[in-house]
């Protein structure tokens, strides 16, 4: 069967950031897992944690299982996970990139319905959810000069393609799916954009998308 193209651009774009994320941890001097990260309440050592969990739960769906067991069982391995010490936890998320990116190269057929803890998903749609999680949380870990601002830091392909992704998305949910984005939100640069659709960015005078919490 042949792999449809979208995979294999997302594939491609998801090993090119799994890359960039493990150079930046492999060239950091010190790695403190107990440092904040950007995303409240988790330090460094969660988002590692969740990082390679969540590349375990993509193989999980690749097979045809749940992503997780259950949203406490995610939580409660994130928790578990984020008080072991960094040579661990990189250990840890390379191993799982590369189950990840195995359970890619060895995949036949996609077309099927994964289940996430959001609800169902179409198989394709697997790599550009995984893209996100990785390039979003590139910028929590805020790790070295090239990830030190906000979500301009993210990867150009990425955001474009996600970007085209969320607002098909967002008209969808409109009446005729004809509804424009509204103004001052196509005034925003693509990245701050796509924050916007993420929940992670407000915009004076629009009410946030709803979209992805």
């Amino acid at each position: 069967m042949t792999v449809p193209a979208s995979i294999v651009r997302d594939t491609g774009g998801c090993r090119d950031s799994h890359r960039d994320l493990l150079a930046t941890l492999g060239d950091l001097d010190h790695l403190d897992p107990t440092r904040p990260s950007r995303l409240p309440g988790w330090s460094v050592g969660h988002i590692l944690t969740h990082l390679a969990r969540n590349a375990d739960s993509h193989v999980d769906m690749l097979e045809g299982r749940p992503q997780y067991p259950s949203l406490e069982r995610r939580n409660d391995d994130i928790d578990t996970g984020a008080d072991r010490d960094a040579d661990t936890l990189v250990a840890d998320l390379t191993e799982s990139i590369n189950r990840l990116e195995t359970a890619w190269d060895t995949c036949d057929n996609w077309d099927f319905t994964a289940t996430t803890l959001s609800g169902t998903r179409p198989g394709v749609s697997l790599p550009l959810l995984r893209w996100r999680e990785v390039e979003v949380h590139r910028v929590d870990l805020a790790l070295g000069d090239d990830h030190d601002s906000d979500l301009a830091a993210m990867n150009r392909a990425y955001v474009r393609i996600d970007l085209h992704h969320l607002e098909m998305m967002w008209r969808a949910r409109r009446p005729m799916g004809l509804t424009p984005l509204p103004a001052a939100v196509l005034a925003e640069a693509p990245h701050r954009r796509l924050g916007w659709f993420m929940g992670r960015v407000d915009i004076d005078g629009v009410e946030p998308a709803g979209m992805i919490a």
